[in-house]
């Protein structure tokens, strides 16, 4: 989601938090840890946060460092390689994060305007239960001895979709099934027979110890442990929501509608959402519950980079790396913008594969592995992203966060523009806006190649028009008097997410070029090039803060075994990591 304003010769880039920040000193950053937002409202339940002082790091004691090797580098701060990061930290490995911006969190952070605090992604966050397996984000900020307090949401999303179509997704399971049902009274079973199967893989999953799935010692332990379980999910790996709700359910709406359910997982309709991933949130958003973290989502990483730090390891900010180096084909450290260099036993990119491979080893042959995963999936589409602060006034009392607006036909669904996703966190957090207002933030997918070949006047004329087409909408379904009670504003593209979240394209991970069988196409972290290593988006299990979360869980596990902090069988190794290759090439 958009950072700031995208257009660097303009003043509204210019006077961007991001932007702005950037240009506030030349000083290097080295280790930090940040204290967190004061809460302005009366009778809100204030969080305990640790606050301490950055460290500021001269040339001279970072040159030092440049001579230390590390355990392992990762290379960008989102939530999945903060995850990865501090998992290797508490096993006592020697970590080094190189962050490009001046905060932590990639496309989980925030920034601040006007008094207002935005998240710069989805405000729907999963993993913060405190029961099951799939609590990702608890266990992993637990495991530095961090916690946050958290919101529940009373209602995960609320669908606005064709033909008046109008459905909540409760908290609570029956009440959401319910509420369906009396929509699709003639398909209850088929209902509960889909959502049965969802919830048989959730449990499977939710009873595992969740670790890499190319580790053969922990896969055989957990075999042994959970036989049925492991069977089940291997049995619904290659399959694809679509295809099970086909089996239970036949009304052409009912099927639609599992579509932006999925739509909203995956960004592509159920025929093309692997069911694992589907299962995952369509469970757990009841079972753990969507949770909304008090002070905003950049407190998840803020935390995560604290506690690293803690641990003994290092965060820098303002650090951009241009390239990785390898040595014999080995992957060895990374090169800085600036001329730094680092090393490390082991590099963890958390960078797309797309940008990995295409620009960080730039003008190294393209493994085959890689090859063969462009030719199954393509990047995901990027996003236009509104920000904006409102009069409190304007929404109606009992408003939910979270809506999903689909209008007038199915079919614009996956189309450019289509759909609208809104987020309102200030219902759950009245503490991120100024007294008497609110934040609404809206998306909705868009093409960077909609936006270039543009002057910069064509760019910001061209922002503000479909800024007001997507404004409109919302007023004429949901808030008669929107457009009045804007006081805040801001719009960014897809140029501005590859710019200040380094997405090719803005891209969101991968998207299946046709039908994929699952999740079995989907790259694990460790790649063709010794040595080095991918986690978050486009690695398995895919998009979404608790995917990347396991994404950096899976990815800690397998670096630490290679780095002789897990127990290894090379054996063993050899032969899994060769079947799960095989088994890519059937995807």
């Amino acid at each position: 989601m958009n950072l700031c304003l995208h257009n660097p010769v303009t003043c509204a880039d210019r006077s961007s938090s991001l932007f702005s920040a950037l240009k506030t000193s030349n000083y290097k950053l080295g280790t930090s840890k940040f204290g967190f937002l004061k809460h302005r409202k009366k009778n809100h339940v204030v969080a305990v946060r640790s606050v301490s002082t950055s460290t500021v790091t001269t040339v001279k004691e970072e040159t030092k460092r440049e001579s230390q090797v590390y355990d392992a580098i990762v290379i960008g701060s989102g939530i999945g390689g903060l995850v990865a990061a501090t998992q290797l930290a508490v096993k006592e490995a020697k970590v080094l994060v190189l962050e490009k911006y001046l905060i932590p969190g990639g496309s989980s952070g925030y920034y601040e305007r006007d008094g207002y605090t935005f998240d710069v992604g989805s405000s729907v966050m999963f993993g913060f239960s405190d029961k099951g397996k799939l609590n990702l984000i608890t266990q992993a900020l637990k495991a530095v001895g961090r916690e946050m307090e958290v919101i529940p949401d009373p209602t995960t999303v609320h669908f606005h979709l064709p033909n008046d179509l109008s459905v909540q997704v409760h908290r609570e399971y029956d009440e959401f099934v319910n509420e369906l049902i009396s929509k699709f009274p003639h398909e209850k079973e088929g209902v509960l027979g889909f959502y049965g199967v969802c919830w048989k893989i959730f449990n499977s999953l939710n009873s595992l110890e969740l670790k890499s799935l190319e580790e053969p010692i922990y896969l055989f332990g957990q075999f042994f442990q959970k036989p049925l379980e492991c069977l089940t999910l291997a049995y619904y790996l290659p399959q694809n929501a679509g295809d099970i709700a086909r089996k239970y359910i036949k009304d052409p709406q009912l099927l639609s509608f599992i579509d932006a359910e999925c739509f909203i997982v995956s960004t592509v309709n159920a025929l093309q959402t692997p069911m694992i991933n589907a299962s995952m949130v369509l469970c757990d958003r009841h079972y753990g519950g969507i949770n909304y973290p008090v002070g905003g989502v950049g407190g998840i990483a803020r935390s995560l980079a604290g506690g690293l730090v803690d641990q003994g390891s290092e965060i820098f900010y303002k650090a951009n790396v241009k390239s990785i180096i390898l040595d014999d084909g080995k992957a060895v450290g990374v090169r800085l913008a600036d001329g730094r260099e680092f090393f490390a036993k082991t590099i963890i990119s958390n960078a797309t594969r797309w940008d990995t491979f295409g620009k960080l080893l730039k003008g190294e042959k393209l493994p085959k592995e890689e090859e063969n995963f462009q030719k199954v999936y393509v990047k995901a589409p990027s996003f236009l992203s509104i920000h904006m602060g409102v009069k409190a006034e304007v929404l109606p009392p009992d408003t939910d966060c979270h809506h999903f607006v689909l209008e007038d036909d199915w079919k614009n669904l996956e189309e450019p523009y289509g759909s609208i996703f809104l987020s309102i966190p200030t219902i759950l957090d009245p503490s991120l806006a100024p007294d008497g207002r609110h934040i609404l933030h809206i998306f909705t997918t868009s093409s960077i190649e909609d936006w270039e070949g543009l002057t910069p006047k064509e760019y910001e004329a061209k922002k503000e028009e479909v800024a007001a087409g997507i404004i409109q909408r919302l007023e004429k379904k949901l808030f008669p008097g929107l457009s009045s009670s804007i006081t805040f504003k801001e719009v960014g593209t897809p140029r501005t997410h590859r710019r200040y979240l380094a997405r090719d394209k803005g891209t969101y991970g991968p998207m299946p070029r046709g039908t994929p069988k699952g999740l079995l196409g989907m790259p694990f972290n460790t790649t063709a090039i010794d040595g080095l290593y991918c986690v978050g988006d486009s690695c398995f299990p895919g998009q979404g803060v608790i995917a990347v979360a396991f994404s950096g869980v899976m990815c800690a596990h397998r670096v630490a075994a290679d780095i002789g902090l897990e127990r290894k069988s090379k054996v063993l190794d050899a032969g899994l990591l060769g079947l799960l290759g095989w088994l890519r090439t059937l995807a």
